[in-house]
Formats: structure tokens, sequence, C-alpha cells
């Protein structure tokens, strides 16, 4: 176990991309040695279900890395939640992220409405697998349809009641956003492990979608280097890649307990951030 933790995040191939290109993800990830690695989930279909248990099975088996597996409620009824769990629990999963999900654009109709908030989700998990260890995500700038980060905050302390005994954050570029946030979570009560979730600039494109989707913000030093190299992408991942690790050493220097690295796949991205930031780690 590392001090601070350290994890990894990876989703499963698109639909109609070979499931053997998760392989090549975590080839490329040997070595980095995280304590997890978190497998995300789709929209919520038997097919998300499946491919979330067989990577994360894979990669506790395989990589002898523990797991911990995304789980979306939105639209999902107590049927497909019991089918996932009972999916990660024969995995071995060593967690679950239980998670609202996003509303999709003309499937308002596919929401059941029977877990409306990730608390309700919370909640279920506890009552249907009470050993089963629950993570929970939070928003350093606060989730995007919260009034303010006083009221997402306050949601987020419903979460950690409900059973929830991790935190992982969503991206921030600012530090002193998510300090600022861990400043209003600990004046609300909440004690438990909250991760910083850093996820590295490769494309202005995707930089610029993500922010506008989450509503994060872009400070000035990250719109400087999207406006210099955002069609230069060698020149752009090589300075988002020297961006995360001076994020992380930061982080690091003021405490926080733990690093969640997105890697968006992208393990050769991963790889050299470890690099750079490794000696900060004790294990």
């Amino acid at each position: 176990m590392h001090t601070p933790i350290f994890s990894l995040e990876v989703f499963p191939p698109k639909r109609d991309a070979p499931i053997g290109t998760i392989y090549d993800t975590l080839d490329g990830l040997e070595g980095l040695k995280p304590d997890f690695i978190s497998v995300t989930y789709g929209h919520g279909t038997h097919a998300d279900r499946t491919a979330t248990a067989r990577i994360a099975n894979t990669i506790r088996k395989d990589y002898r890395i523990p797991t911990v597996a995304h789980l979306t409620a939105l639209y999902a009824d107590k049927a497909k939640i019991d089918e996932a769990l009972d999916l990660f629990e024969d995995a071995q999963v060593g967690g679950v992220l239980a998670l609202r999900g996003d509303h999709l654009p003309g499937c308002e109709s596919e929401e059941t409405g029977v877990f409306p908030h990730a608390a309700d989700l919370i909640a279920y998990i506890r009552e249907r697998k009470p050993d089963m260890k629950v993570f929970a995500a939070c928003y350093p700038e606060g989730h995007v349809e919260s009034g303010s980060l006083d009221e997402d905050v306050a949601h987020l302390k419903e979460k950690v009641d409900a059973g929830a005994t991790h935190l992982m954050s969503q991206l921030f570029y600012d530090n002193a956003d998510f300090y600022r946030f861990l400043d209003k979570t600990r004046a609300a009560g909440i004690d438990v492990p909250i991760e910083a979730g850093i996820m590295p600039v490769t494309s202005a494109k995707s930089v610029r979608a993500m922010a506008a989707r989450n509503g994060t913000r872009v400070p000035k030093a990250v719109a400087t280097m999207l406006d210099k190299w955002g069609d230069d992408l060698p020149s752009l991942r090589a300075a988002g890649i020297g961006f995360a690790s001076q994020q992380i050493g930061n982080l690091l220097a003021n405490d926080v307990q733990g690093i969640h690295l997105y890697t968006m796949n992208r393990p050769a991205t991963a790889r050299r951030i470890w690099r750079n930031v490794e000696p900060l780690f004790t294990r």
C-alpha cells in the first residue's frame, strides 16, 4: 500500500472494439503497481456489467492488483443492480464505486427512478452486500447540477452517512479548488479518505468538452497550453504530463490522502507521470 494512496482508472473498450484491446492498456501499465485500479461502467446494459466484471477479474487474477468496479444507478432497477453486485462479488472486486450516472439526452424515459441519487444506491449496496467496500465520487468545484459547493458537500455527507467509506474526486486543474473543497468537507464532518482525481491534458478538444460537461474550470495556465499547442499533440501531451506531475507534487506536499490518476487508457502517459512522481510515495 502506498502512502499516500495511489490508484488508476481504466475503461472497457468501446462496444465495437475488440475486448482484447484492454490487455494492451494493462500490459502498458505494468510496473506502476497501484494500490487498486478502478474499472468504469457504461449505460447499464448486461454487456456493461459483464465487461466491467470481466476486466476487474482479469486485473485481479492476472495482474494481481486489487480492483474497484464502477456502478451507475440512474437507468437501473434493483434486479440489474443485484446482477451487477453478484458479478462483481464473483470477480472478487475490492469495492464498488457507486454513482448516480449522467442523464443521457433522449433517454429520459429509460430512467427508472429507483435510485435517483448515489446515496440511494450506496444504501442499497450496504443492505444487499454489507461486507462490500463502497466508494463514492466527489466534486472539488461542486457538481454541475448543484446550486453551490456547500450544497454539493451536504449531498456528499449524505453519501458518507449512507455507507461510503472512500471518496475519489472528479478532475480539477487548480489545486486551490481542491484545498478549498477539503476544508469544507472536513468542516461538514466528512472524515473518510479523499483521493484527488488527476486527468492529464492530452487533447484540447477533450479538455474543453470535459470542462463544459462537468463545469470544470480551465485556469489560465491550462488555457495557455491549449492555445499554444492545441494543434500540436506531441507538444501538448508533453506539457500535459509536466502539468499533471507538478499538480501531484504540490498535492503530496500538502499531505493529500491519495492520488487517483485517470489513465484514459493511455498507459505511456500514465507511466511518464508515475516516473516523475514515484519518489514522492512510500510503500
